[in-house]
């Protein structure tokens, strides 16, 4: 998937049929941490439609999220057994709110427009891959299955080895 654009697109259509989703994205996708929140700036006169509230500090891309996290977030995860043993790497799940131009428009949409939206992007829970002897995170997933959600289920529909072979005794430790 080239960037978050398409894959928010593809997301907006998954959410508008009442679907949950994992989708690939890239490393540098912009994202707010999960609790971050809007605060509307002070109206200036009574001219002129209210200013929406805005995310003060900047996002920051995924890969900065989950560096931030630390690896003591990582849990290790064994989704098959393959030819030459268990599948198995570690993953963090955290809450976030995609940011930028497509992800503010989609939000804006299932609102009902400018008018009705409040200014708070949407959660959603980001999966990303840090395997073991690599300097940084390697994969990212973003899903609209809630972050408390198990990592097995979500990890195991959108590892790009997942697909090939049934499920073996997975364990998440």
């Amino acid at each position: 998937m080239a960037g978050r654009g398409s894959a928010a697109r593809r997301a907006n259509a998954l959410v508008s049929r009442g679907l949950d989703y994992v989708v690939a994205v890239r490393g540098d996708t912009s994202a707010h941490p999960g609790e971050a929140v809007p605060t509307a700036p002070e109206r200036e006169g009574r001219m002129g439609a209210p200013r929406l509230p805005r995310y003060r500090e900047p996002a920051c891309s995924l890969k900065d999220l989950v560096t931030n996290a630390g690896r003591r977030r990582l849990r290790r995860c064994t989704w098959r057994q393959g030819s030459k043993g268990a599948m198995t790497s570690r993953f963090i799940v955290l809450e976030v709110r995609p940011a930028g131009v497509a992800a503010t428009k989609a939000a804006r949409d299932r609102a009902g427009g400018r008018g009705e939206w409040d200014g708070v992007l949407p959660a959603e829970t980001l999966i990303a891959e840090w395997p073991p002897h690599q300097d940084e995170p390697t994969d990212y997933w973003l899903t609209s299955l809630p972050a408390d959600t198990a990592p097995l289920p979500p990890t195991r529909q959108c590892h790009p080895h997942s697909t090939t072979e049934p499920l073996a005794d997975a364990t998440a430790d």
